[in-house]
């Protein structure tokens, strides 16, 4: 029998999710999100998550060998909690708690998991549960999974952790070494946070957004350097500005943001909005500059000689899906190969607490080479839904089950019609890669525009993104370095803006997705018949949701979403239905 290892996340109040492994691979993950259609799950434990994940399996929950999670406790001679304390002088009870009842979210955390497991039928007292340090289950989510035999650089950005902010280290012979960690309040990811709150937007979920804008601003215009004292080697956040807690925070209507008044007064009040207007835009790319600097001097100092023996680099945490900081890591010359794990946010961390335990005892776990590790559906079971739509909603709804799919959905691309596509497992992670889609043909001015205002309901500057054929994505982009994942932004060759004007943003970039045959071969096959009709192997791909809303998980969400938008086309397997 196989070691079976269920990985929990959800341990900083957000973004729950479950990964399974049956020794060293992993058979399937999901977020909680998108089964209880509330995005990021805000203080919800992985439940669904977790019945899925032994359902698809088909095992039972006594089966479970480990659990593990990416929390852990840091004991009072970490220098983590010391630093917490010290930095947040001005909040004494924070301060003391730190000292004193430091591992109190931790205790409490581990009594959530444990009712979970309960819930489930997972037997406590027959389980073996192992606690990883939030970071760690970052670095090896991202180490483990690259499929790297070389000594391997790690980096790992987000908010925080239990108290680490930011982790510098290296994987070895399947073994992570520390080098330097910093601690709360010294956030990279928290000081974008913040700005992303001071530009309108929500944190965790608008960071993608203020880097969309960054590119129609002027980075040089404003001087961010405050927000962040850097000496080369260790930073300080300016906590009289952003990184605040109590009654440092700016509050508005009864709401506490993670900046304070003193940002105000020097940056002007809070953006309202969706336009991208000035200042603002010049903020945004002000912050994304100064993230960028930042994030790569920390890198070649603490990194920079691995890298130079290696050129391999694994990265993870919430900053990590920060693209154009990507685009700038593999753009050096001492870079052969990034992998940034597809889920780089907190979900990903249960698939990173269940591979670091792993990885422990000797077990080698395979390379990552697709998402495609959640929930799928049969043509009965669409037609099903269509049924169930029908009669719950009064709603007349057209579907028919067709042949030649890629071929048919190509046609209707390639005649200016966006498609929602509904195809195959839930991808894992914030990126739609082909599994639940909407489509369109990048060559059609106008298609992006028509997907912002009648389906997706989002800002109309942010860009969509071309999943393409991998024989076209050396002959589109500057660079042949592996894109399967819509983690990295790249140059797009001269001509190509011209010819799929629809997935080119402000700046010439693209962030592309490179798909394999043999990963995903429905979608590859569509990609060809556009080729044949467009001359172009490329799609427009965006998630299919309305803003504001999850991934769609199933067909009947696809069928909510389908009819709650201006949408005319939508497959789901060989199902098309039709307004």
């Amino acid at each position: 029998m196989p070691l079976i290892t269920l990985g929990l996340s959800g341990s900083l109040n957000h973004d729950p999710s479950a990964a399974l492994f049956f020794d060293g691979k992993l058979v399937a993950a999901a977020e909680e999100e998108r089964f209880i259609r509330d995005k990021h799950a805000k203080g919800k434990m992985p439940v669904h998550a977790t019945r899925f994940c032994l359902d698809y399996a088909g095992i039972t929950p006594d089966q479970i060998d480990i659990v593990a999670v990416p929390y852990a406790e840091i004991p009072l001679s970490s220098p983590a909690r010391w630093h917490y304390a010290r930095r947040y002088w001005y909040a004494p009870d924070r301060a003391l708690d730190a000292l004193f009842n430091g591992n109190r979210r931790y205790r409490r955390y581990v009594g959530y998991i444990k009712a979970m497991c309960e819930d489930v039928g997972i037997n406590w007292s027959a389980i073996q549960f192992e606690s990883v340090e939030h970071h760690l289950a970052h670095a090896s989510s991202c180490y483990h999974l690259s499929g790297f035999k070389e000594k391997t650089a790690i980096m790992g950005i987000d908010g925080k952790g239990e108290y680490a902010t930011t982790f510098f280290g290296y994987g070895e012979n399947g073994k992570i070494h520390k080098i330097k960690e910093f601690y709360d309040p010294d956030s990279l990811g928290g000081v974008y946070g913040a700005i992303t709150e001071y530009l309108g937007f929500e944190m965790l979920d608008g960071e993608f957004k203020v880097m969309g804008m960054a590119p129609y601003g002027d980075p040089n215009k404003y001087d961010f350097s405050r927000l962040i004292d850097f000496d080369g080697k260790d930073f300080k956040v300016n906590t009289k500005l952003v990184n605040v807690i109590g009654t440092r925070r700016y509050k508005e209507n009864g709401k506490g943001y993670y900046f304070s008044p003193a940002l105000i007064d020097w940056l002007g009040p809070k953006r309202e909005g969706d336009e991208i207007d000035d200042p603002y835009v010049d903020y945004a790319a002000s912050m994304q500059k100064l993230f960028e600097d930042i994030s790569l001097k920390l890198m070649d100092h603490y990194l920079g000689d691995i890298i130079k023996e290696t050129g391999k680099i694994a990265f993870a945490g919430g900053a990590a899906l920060n693209v154009k900081l990507n685009q700038k890591i593999i753009a050096r010359d001492e870079v052969k190969e990034l992998f940034v794990q597809p889920a780089a946010s907190d979900a990903g961390t249960a698939i990173g607490a269940a591979s670091y335990v792993i990885a422990s005892k000797g077990i080698e776990l395979e390379k990552m080479e697709h998402v495609y590790l959640g929930p799928e559906f049969t043509n009965e079971q669409c037609i099903e839904a269509c049924q169930k739509y029908q009669s719950d909603h009064g709603q007349d709804v057209k579907y028919k089950q067709i042949d030649e799919v890629p071929k048919s959905i190509a046609r209707i691309l390639a005649d200016g019609n966006p498609v929602s596509w509904f195809q195959g497992r839930m991808e894992f992670g914030p990126r739609a890669l082909g599994g639940r889609s909407i489509l369109g043909c990048p060559s059609i001015p106008g298609v992006a525009d028509r997907i912002n205002e009648q389906i997706k309901f989002r800002e109309r500057w942010r860009p969509f993104c071309p999943s393409m054929l991998d024989t076209v994505a050396p002959q589109m982009l500057k660079t042949d370095h592996p894109a399967p994942f819509m983690t990295f932004t790249f140059e797009v060759n001269e001509g190509w803006a011209e010819r799929v004007p629809e997935v080119v943003h402000e700046d010439g970039t693209a962030r592309a997705q490179a798909v394999k045959e043999s990963v995903n071969p429905r979608y590859y096959a569509l990609l060809k018949e556009i080729e044949v009709l467009t001359g172009n192997g490329v799609v427009l791909n965006t998630s299919l949701n309305r803003r504001g809303e999850p991934v769609v998980c199933t067909p009947e969400d696809a069928l909510n979403m389908f009819y709650g938008s201006d949408l005319q086309y939508l497959i789901m397997q060989d199902i098309l239905v039709t307004k």
